[in-house]
This record gives structure tokens, C-alpha cells and sequence, in this order.
């Protein structure tokens, strides 16, 4: 039996109380450790094993433009997005776009130091290559837009 590995990400965030509510809201899930400047999450979508430590970013660490989270079909899309909505999170959604040299139906929100996360479903890849081909568009108003799926602006 093959198992599919989780994604560990730990993340240094300015205030863990407040992102600990927003990854819970997001998430669907409650944390499955807790301890002095450590929250850990083990959600139930996504192969993910995602750490917040209490801190401030050092310089020299680097960036994260966005990450994302891929699901296997528009319904899981659409599921999630009600879930999260549910929760009363601000969400974007992005149905039939063109973005990253692919069509896809996605979401967006935002953590509370500004981290950008998508949920999203690939529905197909755009075979023309041409750099003249912009996204439909990508990513929330609120966020600052990836080098790969920044919203046209013809």
C-alpha cells in the first residue's frame, strides 16, 4: 500500500492566537498540538502538516509568492469555498480562469501576516505558450498578484 506524503510547512507568524483562529477556520480542523509559541495542524483535505511558531521573520529567509492546495475536482472546489465562507472568512473566487499556462476553478484567502492560499482544481493546461496569452485572471484583490498569474490589465 502506497501512502501519499503530507507537505510540512512551518510558519514563523507575528501573532499565533490570531492565525491560529484564521488556520482554523480555513483548515476545518482544530489544532492537534498546542504548545508555548507551537500550533500544528493535520487537516483533513490536503496532504498537509502545517506548523505555526510564534516569531518574527528574519531577513534573508525568503518569500513564498502564494501556496496552494490542489483537489481533484470543481465539486471539492466548491466544497471547500462553502466551508470556508461558512466560517466567515473573505474569500476571492476565480471560476474558468486562465492562469500559470492552465484553466482552473479556485478560491483565495489570506492569513493574517499576509500569506496568500489558493484551493483549486487544474481543469486543463493551455497548450499555446505565447508570452502574448495573459491570465483571465489570478490571485485576491487584496493580495499582491504572482509574476505568473497577475491579472491582465488589457
Amino acid at each position: 500500500m502506497t501512502t501519499v506524503p503530507r507537505v510540512h510547512i512551518h510558519m514563523t507568524v507575528s501573532d499565533l492566537e490570531k492565525s491560529r483562529r484564521f488556520y482554523e477556520r480555513f483548515l476545518g480542523v482544530t489544532p492537534v498540538k498546542v504548545k508555548p509559541g507551537y500550533v500544528k495542524f493535520l487537516p483533513e483535505f490536503g496532504p498537509l502538516n502545517l506548523v505555526l511558531a510564534d516569531g518574527q521573520p528574519g531577513p534573508g529567509r525568503g518569500s513564498v509568492d502564494h501556496i496552494g492546495l490542489q483537489v481533484d475536482t470543481r465539486e471539492e472546489v466548491v466544497r471547500q469555498l462553502q466551508r470556508v465562507q461558512a466560517a466567515g472568512l473573505p474569500v476571492r473566487e476565480e471560476f474558468g480562469v486562465d492562469c500559470c499556462h492552465a484553466n482552473q476553478d479556485k478560491f483565495w484567502v489570506q492569513d493574517p501576516d499576509g500569506v496568500d492560499w489558493e484551493v483549486y482544481v487544474l481543469n486543463h493546461d493551455l497548450e499555446d505558450e505565447s508570452p502574448a496569452v495573459t491570465p483571465s485572471g489570478c490571485g485576491l484583490d487584496l493580495l499582491k498578484p504572482s509574476a505568473c498569474c497577475a491579472p491582465s490589465t488589457t
